[in-house]
């Protein structure tokens, strides 16, 4: 069985980063699924509850923005997942963890204790991989989404962190939120 997964939020300026872990069965209606990149909002949110409803497994993991300062968001993205995994198979014990493999998407693996392997794009390619890319981008924009209350000055709700011009520049007015990556720069060239 494949073991899909994958991240959300290595780009934003602020917040955390998101990662899903999902194994799908084999009559799972694939139809739904997509990059999440590629899918609207609403598509996205439609697809959400089909994907926990219907998979044989799935677990959410974080890094927050602390950590992606303290090592890295590559690093950080990487924790994320290893601990999404974590979190599918503390959910799910009885999911036999022998009989997974899993596919990420990216450059890099996990370290995490089944063979697993990097495929570039696989978000748009593996079932299981879309699967985890939707449940990680919806995770993710409804944690800016609740972020966004606490610090509207922000308009985290907009932007989800992601460097546009209004987020860099209510960094410039207001200076850094207490989500903010300061291992990020935010450009003045607004």
């Amino acid at each position: 069985m494949i073991c899909g997964l994958d991240e959300a939020g290595r780009g934003p300026l602020a917040g955390p980063v998101c990662a899903a872990a999902v194994v799908l069965p084999g009559d799972f209606n694939r139809d739904i699924l997509g990059d999440s990149k590629k899918l609207s909002e609403k598509q996205r949110e439609s697809a959400r509850p089909l994907i926990m409803e219907g998979a044989l497994a799935w677990g959410i993991g974080w890094a927050g923005h602390e950590e992606i300062d303290e090592i890295n968001i590559l690093q950080a993205s990487l924790l994320a997942m290893k601990r999404a995994f974590e979190a599918m198979l503390a959910a799910y014990p009885s999911l036999d963890a022998a009989s997974l493999e899993a596919i990420v998407d990216g450059l890099y693996v996990p370290e995490i204790p089944i063979p697993c392997t990097a495929l570039v794009k696989a978000d748009g390619k593996i079932p299981e991989v879309m699967a985890a890319s939707i449940l990680a981008k919806t995770e993710r924009d409804r944690e800016m989404d609740r972020y966004a209350k606490l610090y509207p000055q922000y308009g985290y709700e907009k932007h989800k962190g992601y460097p546009t011009k209004a987020h860099r520049e209510a960094v410039l007015r207001y200076g850094p939120s207490p989500i903010q990556r300061l291992s990020f720069r935010v450009k003045e060239d607004i």
